[in-house]
């Protein structure tokens, strides 16, 4: 039950990496994404590191049927780390976000770049002590 769970919270952290290199090598290319985890290493990865603790504890939790456990936190705890980890090339999708009319809200997003990767860490924080909390519970 716990290698099953310590899998499924790897599998978590891996998929939030890969989302991020793909969105970003995706919109900026190889050589900026590469500058951005040499710049942010430590954001990027506490960020899904966070999010990969959440999976397994949630995953533990729903293994032993001993706790009812919602599965928005880590819902809201993924999205706010996922918008944190990219806003670091959002200021690149102001080239083609004018076709879908919101260019400011990249620029803006792409301005506060630190506030959301703390952001994202307090939502990592907080999914984390919820799950511990539940697993306390049980």
């Amino acid at each position: 039950m716990i290698l099953k769970s310590v899998l499924k919270g790897f599998a978590g952290f891996l998929a939030l990496l890969g989302v991020y290199i793909s969105a970003v090598n995706l919109i900026s290319g190889w050589d900026f994404l590469i500058s951005q985890l040499k710049a942010n290493w430590y954001w990027i990865f506490g960020l899904a590191l966070g999010f990969g603790i959440q999976i397994f504890l949630f995953s533990y939790l729903r293994a032993r049927h001993q706790a009812q456990v919602s599965g928005k936190m880590i819902t809201v705890s993924g999205a706010t780390s996922g918008t944190a980890m990219l806003a670091c090339c959002a200021h690149y999708l102001v080239n083609i976000l004018p076709i879908v009319g919101i260019s400011g809200l990249a620029a803006v997003i792409g301005q506060y770049q630190t506030e959301l990767f703390v952001l994202g860490l307090i939502a990592n924080v907080i999914g984390i002590g919820y799950m511990i909390n539940k697993l306390k519970q049980a």
